[in-house]
């Protein structure tokens, strides 16, 4: 009986062309077969899954009460960090603007004291002027007067390390001495310091001013 079907099926696939391939014609219709069947058995409904994601998306909703609740906790937490940022910055522009003034007035303490130490040596000095200018002595006793009035500024000098440049009998040096001029002699040497104009200073090895003077030229080291 299944030999007859075959070979009526195969008169039919012959007379429509499908002799070629046969096999997978015959396939082709059994699968078809296969999925009719399957349809009239399943109890499989088109819109389960469709209805289960929209069920699960239902149940993940968020409570909207709750996101404020939470939303209006954080803004609260917000501002409590600003207002203690903001109180901790006032507090640090305190404290700067203090440092800022005890700093000026330490500066200004530093330099007034400076400034008294310098010039208290010299307060005597003053004082000693001032009774020279009183004085109805002779000219004489002015100058002795003046002399030792002198000594006691180089000693106040010589409190503050400012010490006066060497210059007579020495040998001119051009980083401490400044030659206005030059005197022509045959009994010191040649470019010896002869006389002092003005009086150069020094503090500890920094110059403060050079010396004004005069050098000897003698010619007859300049001709050797």
């Amino acid at each position: 009986m299944a030999a007859k079907r075959e070979k009526s099926w195969d008169r039919v696939a012959r007379w429509a062309g499908m002799d070629k391939d046969k096999e997978g014609t015959m396939s082709t219709v059994k699968e078809a077969t296969m999925q009719d069947e399957g349809r009239e058995d399943s109890t499989w409904e088109p819109h389960a899954e469709v209805r289960a994601v929209q069920d699960a998306g239902e149940e993940r909703t968020p409570d909207p009460a709750g996101q404020n609740a939470a939303a209006q906790a954080e803004v609260v937490q917000l501002r409590g960090e600003k207002e203690q940022l903001i109180d901790r910055l006032a507090r640090l522009q305190a404290e700067f603007d203090n440092a800022r003034k005890r700093e000026q007035k330490e500066r200004a303490d530093s330099r007034e004291y400076t400034v008294g130490a310098t010039v208290e040596p010299f307060l005597g000095v003053m004082d000693n002027f001032q009774l020279a200018l009183k004085s109805s002595g002779t000219a004489e006793q002015l100058r002795a007067g003046v002399e030792l009035i002198l000594k006691q500024m180089e000693e106040a000098l010589k409190g503050l390390q400012v010490l006066p440049v060497e210059t007579v009998g020495t040998q001119f040096d051009p980083r401490v001495h400044e030659a206005l001029g030059s005197i022509e002699t045959a009994e010191f040497p040649d470019h010896q310091v002869l006389e002092e104009i003005r009086r150069g200073y020094k503090i500890r090895e920094k110059l403060l001013r050079p010396a004004l003077v005069r050098i000897a030229v003698n010619p007859a080291q300049v001709s050797e």
